[in-house]
C-alpha cells in the first residue's frame, strides 16, 4: 500500500513532509496532520453526537453535560461547585439548572449544613433522559466506528486516553 505522499497526493495548501523531528521525535508535519485529523474527527463526531441527542426537544449539549455531572456526583451539590467543575460562569449554570428543573430533570433541595443554600440533584426523570441519550449516543458511536476492528478500536481508545491525559502509551512496538 502506498502512502498519500508517495502517490503525489498530500493535502492541498500543506507542504509535503519535511521529515524534521519535532517534539517527541514526531516529524512536524506528522504532528500537524495528527492535530488536524483529531480536530476534524472530533468536530464531526460532536456534530453527530449532538444530532443523536436532539430529543427531547430543548435538550442542549450544555444540559446533557450538567445532567452527566450531577449523575456522577456522589450526592447533591452546590451550583457554585458545578460551575467551578464545569468551568462555567455561575449565571450560566443557573440558567441551565432553571431549564433542567422546568423540564423535571433536576431539583433543588435544602442544604442540611446551611439553611440558606440549596443543593442540586438529578431526578428520576433526569436519570431516565440521560440513560436514553447515552443509549442513543452509544448506538450512534458504535455505528460510526464499526469499520474498525476490535483491536483497532482498543488501540484508538488507548491512544486517545493517552493524548487526553497526557500520559505515555504502552505501545506494543515499544515493549
Amino acid at each position: 500500500m502506498t502512502s498519500r505522499a508517495e502517490q503525489g497526493g498530500g493535502h492541498p495548501g500543506r507542504p509535503e513532509h519535511d521529515g524534521q523531528p519535532g517534539a517527541g521525535g514526531v516529524a512536524r508535519d506528522d504532528a500537524a496532520e495528527l492535530l488536524e485529523l483529531l480536530h476534524t474527527a472530533s468536530r464531526r463526531m460532536r456534530r453527530e453526537a449532538v444530532a443523536d441527542c436532539a430529543e427531547p426537544p430543548g435538550t442542549t449539549p450544555g444540559q446533557v453535560r450538567l445532567l452527566r455531572f450531577l449523575a456522577h456526583a456522589s450526592g447533591p451539590v452546590r451550583a457554585a461547585d458545578v460551575a467551578a467543575a464545569m468551568e462555567l460562569a455561575p449565571r450560566s449554570v443557573t440558567s441551565k439548572v432553571d431549564q433542567a428543573e422546568a423540564d423535571g430533570y433536576v431539583r433543588r433541595v435544602p442544604d442540611p449544613s446551611d439553611r440558606r443554600a440549596r443543593l442540586l440533584e438529578l431526578t428520576d426523570a433526569g436519570h431516565e433522559v440521560l440513560e436514553d441519550l447515552w443509549s442513543r449516543r452509544r448506538a450512534g458511536a458504535a455505528g460510526r466506528l464499526e469499520r474498525l476492528t476490535p483491536v483497532e478500536r482498543a488501540l484508538l481508545l488507548q491512544l486517545l486516553r493517552a493524548v487526553a491525559e497526557d500520559q505515555p502509551v504502552d505501545h506494543p512496538a515499544r515493549t
